[in-house]
């Protein structure tokens, strides 16, 4: 039987590359990037075989997605911030047999999923960079998972269900990985070069602060039941499709685990970042 081994809600601002470039900016996301590195020893300490990423800037607009090529691989620069991200290469072994499965599961609940080969699909830095620091020696195998813009948290919630029951009914240990921002609203152009190293909004700080301290305390219901104001009112990444797809993978309201805190709660043009291991609960 394949098994959820890790969950978390993770960072991946493109700040983190260029903080390992050199330059003024060298340095600057070492935590979040210990943070990733802790995950991805994590992962591996539990027998974890395939990572599966929910990333945000695979953005669909008509039913859910999956990649399932068998094999990832390029050179990505970033057209959003060519200036940071520029020819990453990458060579992930994907996993087409667990993709078909979350497909299949999903198709069986009601929602219209479709799992992909096409060659000239590529991946999205919300997945490159945690791979690159969770899985730099390209062991595990990489499932992206695209988020819709037009699907409301309940049913991002239900995929998320679906695939659950399809990681275990299959043989794979996996890793969930939500790769999106908390808030997510960038400072306004003339203000974004003074502002990478903070978070836009005040309101929107100590509303991701709160957050976060519901998750250490378990306060998962509560959380839930405030998420369509907070990915609304704090205009979370994605309408934060891809926290419902994990939390719905975990239970939904009746999931009773915690959240960690690796590394610190910062801000990164404007956002709120972190990574949170999402402590996974025996009976969701």
């Amino acid at each position: 039987m394949g098994r959820l081994a890790l969950a978390a809600k993770i960072t991946h601002v493109p700040s983190i590359w260029l903080s390992e470039q050199p330059g003024p900016q060298h340095g600057i996301r070492q935590s979040a990037i210990a943070g990733l590195v802790e995950l991805g020893r994590r992962a591996r300490a539990r027998g974890v075989d395939t990572f599966v990423v929910l990333d945000v800037h695979w953005q669909v607009t008509i039913g859910f997605h999956l990649n399932a090529k068998e094999r990832h691989h390029g050179a990505y620069t970033s057209h959003e911030l060519p200036h940071f991200i520029a020819d990453l290469r990458y060579d992930y072994r994907g996993d087409p047999d667990l993709a078909d499965a979350i497909a299949v599961a999903a198709e069986a609940a009601g929602l219209r999923c479709r799992a992909h080969r096409a060659p000239g699909l590529g991946l999205e830095y919300a997945t490159l960079i945690p791979m690159h620091h969770m899985n730099r020696d390209a062991a595990l195998r990489v499932l992206p998972v695209a988020v819709n813009l037009n699907a409301d948290i309940d049913e991002s919630a239900r995929f998320g269900a679906a695939l659950r029951r399809a990681i275990e009914a299959g043989d794979r240990t996996v890793a969930l990985l939500a790769s999106g921002s908390l808030s997510h609203r960038f400072w306004p152009n003339d203000r974004a070069e003074a502002g990478l190293n903070a978070v836009s909004s005040a309101f929107n700080r100590e509303v991701d602060l709160r957050v976060l301290e519901m998750w250490r305390n378990g306060r998962i219901g509560d959380f839930l039941a405030m998420l369509p104001d907070y990915a609304r009112h704090c205009s979370g990444e994605a309408a934060m499709g891809d926290t419902a797809i994990l939390f719905g993978a975990l239970g939904w309201d009746r999931y009773r685990g915690r959240g960690e805190l690796l590394g610190e709660y910062f801000g990164s043009s404007g956002t709120g970042q972190c990574n949170v291991e999402i402590t996974l609960d025996p009976a969701p």
